[in-house]
């Protein structure tokens, strides 16, 4: 068995560590991942992707349009840009809160996500939408929006990982004494 699965976002939203974090958790238990990532436009807040495969058959950690489980998207256009890549009748996990493309407000557009999330919701079966930017102020910290996604989409089933062998892999992660507020936007509900 394998789980193709697509974490897209924008610089600074901790999609590299999420993508970190579910190839540790999935090596602590046994099982064969591979994953590449684009970070190069991280800092300057443009467009991050990862792709991981986990499981025995996986040979690359690229894999074709169409054949993605599950997808994770931090950034709604973000999400609507990598939509190519999820299966059909597989799972997508979106994060309502739009961020601004530079291009976009060089412009002077306006991009409230909304449009972007209307489209998600006409072509994807499977979808979770969440504020986890809400979720976030609820909390008292934005630099938990990664762990607040990454439990959404455990609790969604897709992952052959549960929240505690995530929460165990990001204990040994992170600083400890950012432990406990990571673990509780992980297992936020």
């Amino acid at each position: 068995m394998q789980t193709n699965i697509l974490i897209c976002g924008v610089g600074g939203q901790g999609i590299v560590l999420a993508s970190k974090l579910i190839a540790a958790a999935s090596m602590a238990k046994g099982l064969h991942v591979m994953s590449a990532e684009t970070i190069g436009m991280a800092q300057k807040g443009g467009s991050v992707f990862s792709f991981l495969r986990v499981g025995d058959e996986a040979e690359c950690p690229m894999f074709a349009e169409g054949a993605a489980d599950l997808l994770i998207g931090f950034e709604p256009a973000e999400a609507v840009r990598m939509l190519p890549y999820l299966k059909k009748g597989g799972r997508a996990v979106v994060n309502t809160h739009p961020i601004m493309p530079v291009t976009a407000s060089l412009k002077g557009s306006d991009y409230t996500g909304e449009e972007m999330i209307g489209y998600l919701k006409e072509n994807v079966e499977n979808l979770t939408v969440l504020d986890a930017d809400s979720i976030c102020h609820e909390i008292g910290s934005p630099k938990v929006l990664n762990m607040i996604m990454l439990g959404t989409a455990v609790r969604s089933g897709v992952l052959p990982l549960d929240i505690n062998e995530i929460d165990s892999a990001m204990r040994k992660t992170v600083k400890p004494q950012f432990a406990e507020l990571n673990s509780k936007a992980l297992n936020y509900i």
